[in-house]
């Protein structure tokens, strides 16, 4: 008797669980534009965060943007200005379940109202000399799993030109860069770059260089092997070269500690829809969370 009543209590809890968790159709990742959600017989404005179930409406306005994601893992972009029915969207969606929801909440949560609260009073802010300021993290979070590193910097005093010099672990001097501009995209298949496991980076102008070299290291087989059957996992949904794509791969590499491949997927996800501002807020929210940058005002002039 206490067996039945143990397998009664627990198959209440699975229940009770099953539909909690789907107690909405989608959530809202990005938005652009006085777009509007209808819950009942009310409009009211939409945010970035919002979870909307199948009963409700979304009106899209003209010249904006709205990128949702399923309840089952599936991200969908909005961009025709009308009024859709959110179960009509639903029923769109292909089945089955995908593991992109634990990364689309882990952006919620960290670019949440909350976590910048604490990430405003927390202790131990970044501090940085007067150098130019490479946007990547510190040498033990140099592992990279993409081949194309986008890399950024901050120049206290000057705007330029810039000298980014690769160098091998020996100090071998392998490639340099000239640019005006404070970023730079860095291919690891170049042939002068390819069989090397690590690289330093370095940037340079005319009255001062880089605090320090940063480092670029490839990950280790076996950690490779495992970063691939995680993106596998997810199957076919974030093939698609899209904004909102771009920002879920970001905070899967983020949740995996791949800092530099997750400011690569910031970086492109804002080249496709530049004029989204969700995308450019995270990244700098995701810049300050980590340290790579300093707030705006504690920059040194």
């Amino acid at each position: 008797m206490k067996k039945n009543w143990i397998l009664l209590v627990l198959s209440h809890f699975t229940f009770v669980f099953g539909v909690n968790s789907q107690d909405y159709a989608f959530k809202v990742m990005a938005n652009k534009g006085s777009n509007e959600l209808k819950t009942g017989s009310a409009w009211q404005a939409l945010k970035t965060g919002d979870k909307l179930g199948k009963d409700d409406e979304l009106k899209v306005v003209e010249n904006a943007y709205v990128a949702l994601v399923h309840n089952s893992g599936k991200p969908l972009e909005l961009k025709e200005a009308k009024t859709y029915k959110i179960a009509e969207l639903a029923a769109k969606v292909g089945p089955g379940a995908s593991v992109v929801s634990k990364y689309t909440d882990f952006i919620l949560s960290s670019n949440s109202a909350e976590a910048k609260k604490n990430r405003l009073s927390a202790t131990g802010s970044v501090t940085r000399g007067l150098g130019i300021n490479i946007m990547l993290p510190k040498n033990q979070f140099g592992d990279i799993f993409e081949n194309t590193v986008y890399v950024s910097w901050e120049s206290p005093k000057t705007g330029g030109p810039f000298t980014v010099i690769v160098r091998d672990m020996f100090d071998v001097e392998l490639i340099k860069f000239e640019t005006p501009e404070t970023k730079i995209v860095i291919d690891r298949n170049d042939p002068k770059l390819a069989n090397q496991e690590a690289l330093l980076v370095e940037v340079r102008s005319k009255t001062e260089k880089c605090e320090e070299p940063k480092l670029l290291k490839r990950l280790s087989a076996t950690r490779n092997a495992s970063i691939k059957k995680l993106l596998d996992d997810m199957g076919d949904d974030l093939k698609q070269e899209t904004a909102l794509n771009k920002f879920i791969m970001a905070g899967f590499y983020e949740e995996n500690n791949l800092f530099i491949d997750a400011i690569g997927s910031y970086q492109q996800a804002i080249m496709l829809a530049p004029d989204v501002p969700t995308y450019q807020e995270a990244y700098e929210e995701f810049l300050l969370r980590n340290k790579l940058k300093k707030p705006a005002s504690s920059q040194t002039n």
